[in-house]
Formats: C-alpha cells, sequence, structure tokens
C-alpha cells in the first residue's frame, strides 16, 4: 500500500493479471483441445467447384491471349531476321512519318527470279511489275496503283516506261521516280518489295486468298514457272503460286484486248483478298504461321512494330478506297509507254491523301 496523503483516503496501485493465452480452449488446456479433435474425427475434404460455362470461357479467353502474343512475338522475331534495305534505298525514303497518323508506303513487285523460275529467254536486269502506293492512317487505308507501262521522267535518266527506273537503279531511284512521277507533294515514307519466293508461302500461310475475275483468264506460259495458268470467270479461290500467276498475268488468250491496267486491277483485287483473309475470324487459328511468314514475303524498312502498324491499319482502315491511274492514251508515248494526264495524277493523290 502506497503512502497517503494526510487527511485523505488511502492510495492503492491495482496490477491486471495476464490473460491466459490457454483459457479459450476449455478445461484441460491442450490436452483438452486434443481430445476434441480425436473426438471428432478426421476432416472431411473441401468439395471443389465444377466445370461451368463460366470457367471454360475464362480458360479460352487465357488461351486465346497466350495464343495471340506466341503471334506477336513470333512476328517481332522473324522480323529482325528477315532481310531489309540497303543504306542507299533508306536515305531515299521521307522521314517523319507515322503509319498511324499517315504515311505512304510503295510496294513494288519486279520480275527478278531465281533457280528454275528465271525465265531463261528474257536478258537484261529486273524491272518493276507491280507498282502500288498505300496510304494508311489510323481508320484510312487507300491505294492507288500505277501501269507499269506508265511514261515517267526517270531523274538522270531519259524519259520512258516508269518500270524502268528499277533496272537503271534499284529501290532507291524506283522511289525518286514515283514521288516525281505522281507529284503534288506526295512523299514516299517506306517502301515493300514482294519476295517472289517468300510471297507465295504467306498466301498459303494465310489461308489462301479469294479473287473475283470479270472474265476467262488464259494466260500461255512464262517466267518458266507457270505452265500456263487458267482462272474461271467468277470467285476463284487462290493458293500461294497462282496468286502470285494472277499478279503478274499480263497475256490473256481468253481476252487480247486486256492491256496493262486490267492487270493493275488484279493487282489490287489481290491485296483486298490479303487484307480480307487477314482481318477474318479464321486468322485466329493460323496466326503463328502467318505471323512467322509475313516479314519473309517483303522486303523493307518496316520492322516488327511497323508491320504490325501497318495490320492495323489494314484491319481497322475498313475495305479501303482503290484507284487505277487511267492514261489519255495507250503506246503513244515513248517507247509504246502510257501517257497519264497531269490533272489524272493530280487528282488521285489528293484522293489518295485526303480520301
Amino acid at each position: 500500500m502506497a503512502d497517503s496523503p494526510p487527511g485523505g483516503p488511502p492510495e492503492y496501485k491495482v496490477y491486471k493479471s495476464r490473460r491466459n493465452p490457454f483459457s479459450g480452449l476449455g478445461s484441460g488446456g491442450l490436452d483438452g483441445l486434443r481430445r476434441r479433435g480425436r473426438d471428432k474425427g478426421p476432416r472431411e475434404p473441401r468439395e471443389r467447384g465444377g466445370i461451368t460455362p463460366g470457367r471454360v470461357a475464362k480458360w479460352l479467353a487465357v488461351a486465346l491471349v497466350a495464343w495471340l502474343l506466341f503471334s506477336l512475338v513470333l512476328v517481332l522475331v522473324s522480323a529482325q531476321v528477315s532481310g531489309g534495305l540497303s543504306p542507299r534505298s533508306e536515305r531515299a525514303l521521307s522521314g517523319g512519318s507515322n503509319l498511324l497518323a499517315g504515311s505512304n508506303v510503295l510496294v513494288i513487285g519486279t520480275d527478278t527470279r531465281a533457280g528454275d523460275s528465271i525465265d531463261k529467254s528474257q536478258t537484261g536486269p529486273a524491272r518493276a511489275d507491280t507498282i502500288m502506293v498505300l496510304h494508311t492512317s489510323l481508320g484510312g487505308f487507300r491505294r492507288l496503283s500505277i501501269p507499269r507501262d506508265a511514261q515517267a521522267d526517270i531523274p538522270g535518266h531519259s524519259i520512258q516506261k516508269i518500270n524502268a527506273a528499277y533496272a537503271l537503279g534499284g529501290r532507291a531511284l524506283m522511289i525518286e521516280t514515283v514521288e516525281r512521277f505522281l507529284g503534288n507533294g506526295l512523299k514516299i515514307n517506306h517502301l515493300m518489295e514482294i519476295d517472289f519466293k517468300g510471297f507465295p508461302k504467306f498466301i498459303d500461310a494465310i489461308g489462301g486468298v479469294t479473287v473475283t475475275a470479270k472474265r476467262r483468264i488464259c494466260s500461255p506460259p512464262f517466267d518458266n514457272f507457270f505452265k500456263g495458268l487458267r482462272f474461271k470467270k467468277g470467285e476463284n479461290q487462290l493458293t500461294g503460286r497462282k496468286a502470285l500467276g494472277w499478279a503478274r498475268v499480263r497475256k490473256n488468250r481468253c481476252a487480247p484486248s486486256e492491256n496493262d491496267l486490267d492487270r493493275a486491277e488484279r493487282q489490287q483485287q489481290l491485296l483486298a483478298g490479303v487484307r480480307g483473309q487477314i482481318t477474318s475470324p479464321s486468322i485466329i487459328f493460323r496466326a503463328p504461321w502467318a505471323a512467322g511468314k509475313a516479314p519473309r514475303a517483303f522486303k523493307t524498312d518496316l520492322h516488327g512494330p511497323g508491320l504490325l502498324a501497318l495490320m492495323t491499319d489494314a484491319a481497322i482502315g475498313g475495305t479501303g478506297d482503290s484507284e487505277v491511274l487511267r492514261p489519255s492514251c495507250l503506246g503513244c508515248g515513248a517507247q509504246g509507254s502510257l501517257v497519264v494526264p497531269e490533272g489524272e495524277r493530280r487528282d488521285a493523290v489528293d484522293r489518295l491523301q485526303n480520301g
């Protein structure tokens, strides 16, 4: 007891004991707890939930995401090991573009061949068979084809067919010639050259393409690779090899009046068919194979992210407008070339870039 002040009640200190940690165990302490545990018997296993539609949907969603991520990785890896452009060709391109904000991509296909596909009857350097400019942006995807026989002023050379630019100076001169030919401020930001070996494999990887022929096509043999091609009027399902032939057929015995404009229109159809296939639901199942083959189908300055941006534009940009430059006369220019009026080129460039 503590000392209390004079005249007041005594002061006391109160001490509280700690609570017994085993007090909640009831009588018997730990021994009692053990006895109660033995009396209850073994614990029954927890019942697991069964398979439900919700769980199945969740598993499928996870598997789909993993599948698409795997395809994305394949695109990036494949793009790194695929062939790019030469430094000279890179310098010829105009920078400062963004595929999502707006960019012009020159697509060319040449008659460069190797191995058994070489046409021994043809001599001289390769020329451009396909000349097409794509304008891509977020929500837009438009195409303009230039006939390979269009008359053009090739920088450093004479006025002649535009496809000769590739033979005279390769991709770099082709870029400069197209920019000069179209004029009106158009700049080429990127280039894609179709690889004859890789392109058919890419088409097969996406499951082929569907095109529609306006009339029967009966092509004589060419390139020592195509022993004659036949396409029926109407819808045709093309394998990779036939797709390449479809783009390159120039003579049609079933319609001798066809010219280079018909050829350019078929190339437009093929590109539209490729877009339709890569945006169809079936591409989900083929995605890894298509992703691995896509970068090898082209020689380009676009790497993995650039190719993905281009595919995104193609997917969300709708079917897109397509156009083939129309000449004022056939075979009346230098060396039998087609003459495309300046006004036609100006209007076509405006529609390409502005819609």
